[in-house]
């Protein structure tokens, strides 16, 4: 079992940069892959970003690739996600999950979730 607490949310202007974090504790983290997903107001959770266990494979939304990078540290129980060139459509609640061996971008094949971190983009 893995414990996910999500930190780095906050209000920036179109344009700015942000650095997600999520920490995990619990067993055997890099046996997990590691994925970001958001969810705005009124609109279905959407995939962003999935990196491998060791961290060699990563894979991309169409909507976030080329702005978004994600990143983990397993000497840390960390996964990252670098925002840049925020767009107000950004505006969501951004949550990082964990399965347990290979990735996808299946929201449902995730059984662990953080809390989530509320992400507010100003146009």
């Amino acid at each position: 079992q893995v414990q996910l607490v999500e930190s780095g949310g906050g209000l920036v202007q179109a344009g700015d940069s942000l650095r997600l974090s999520c920490a995990a504790s619990g067993r055997s983290f890099t046996y997990y892959a590691m994925a970001w997903f958001r969810q705005a107001p009124g609109k279905d959770r959407e995939f962003l970003a999935v990196i491998s266990t060791n961290g060699a494979n990563t894979y991309y939304a169409d909507s976030v690739k080329g702005r978004f990078t994600i990143s983990r540290d397993n000497a840390k129980n960390t996964v990252y996600l670098e925002m840049n060139s925020l767009k107000s459509e950004d505006t969501a609640v951004y949550y990082c999950a964990a399965k347990w061996g290979p990735f996808t971008s299946d929201y449902a094949d995730y059984r662990y979730w953080g809390q989530g971190t509320q992400v507010t983009v100003s146009s």
